[in-house]
């Protein structure tokens, strides 16, 4: 059993940290949120009065957090949380970020004397409850070794990309290709309705042929031909648009300073800018097919 640190019980965090428990290790956790504290302190972790709180004195730190501001305020600095660790604790940062960001926080973790890998997750929230994430680890071989334990303990898929900040560059090629791909699924499923094709036929169809992906097969922004889906249910989110667009904003930044041209993943992000605009904050990202068959101007 070890003692583990895990910053940030949101949509995902707390599932996560959930897993943490039934792995056997002693949780200390930290939120902003009371509520969502409690809820686990019930179940067997126990409550840090802060951040710098949760990674003292503990074996691991796992952070899950909004965005690269936040990981940077939290991990760096006097007050920060490389600062409280004791040397050899292996830290895990699962949030979605810039890559630079990444790089700068595992550069200093390591200066430090501190093992440190970004690793930042896919599978949504049914998968972060159920420990079947992927996660997309960036670090050193031996710091990937230090963290693949602990990962395991909330994934089913833990793939090592490379050097510090690759898990984040993963995360970001990935999800622009999901942001894609739903809208090319959500486009034909309308043009299918304009032509009389019935959606259950066409799923039947492109879930066998060259048009089968994960948005298709496993995530089909129509209701019907999969029951688990948010299509299903109201498109209450599994993986929310503006989660998406965050995501999609962070593909176009690391494209313009790579020099990369990716002029589907640009309108995607302006078509997922438009639409959370216009959508409920908990609106699935899949929902996007109800404004691409209402709206004539997009």
């Amino acid at each position: 059993m070890a003692k583990v640190g895990f910053i940030g019980l949101g949509n995902m965090g707390g599932g996560m940290a959930r897993n943490i428990l039934k792995a056997g290790h002693k949780l200390t956790v930290f939120d902003l949120n009371e509520q969502v504290v409690a809820d686990i302190c019930a179940v067997g972790a126990t409550a840090a009065s802060c951040a710098v709180d949760a990674a003292t004195n503990v074996d691991a730190v796992i952070t899950m957090l909004p965005a690269g501001k936040h990981v940077k305020s939290v991990y760096l600095g006097a007050e920060g949380l490389i600062a409280a660790a004791a040397p050899g604790t292996i830290m895990m940062d699962c949030s979605t970020i810039d890559v630079d960001s990444a790089r700068e926080v595992v550069s200093a973790a390591t200066s430090a004397g501190l093992k440190m890998v970004d690793a930042p997750v896919s599978g949504g929230v049914a998968a972060a409850a159920a420990g079947s994430l992927t996660f997309m680890v960036g670090g050193t071989e031996g710091d990937f070794d230090s963290a693949e334990k602990y990962l395991n303990s909330m994934g089913a898929n833990i793939i090592h990309a490379g050097k510090a900040g690759s898990g984040q560059a993963a995360k970001i090629c990935n999800n622009m290709m999901l942001g894609i791909q739903m809208i090319s699924v959500a486009e034909a499923f309308i043009l299918a309705e304009k032509l009389g094709l019935e959606a259950e036929k066409l799923f039947a169809i492109s879930s066998k042929a060259s048009g089968q992906c994960w948005s298709l097969t496993s995530y089909c922004p129509v209701p019907g031909p999969v029951p688990t889906s948010p299509a299903n249910n109201e498109y209450k989110a599994g993986f929310a648009a503006a989660m998406m667009l965050k995501d999609l904003r962070l593909s176009q930044e690391a494209a313009a300073s790579a020099g990369a041209v990716t002029p589907l993943g640009a309108c995607s992000r302006d078509l997922y800018e438009k639409f959370t605009e216009m959508s409920a904050d908990d609106m699935d990202f899949s929902g996007i097919i109800n404004m691409l068959r209402d709206d004539s101007s997009v």
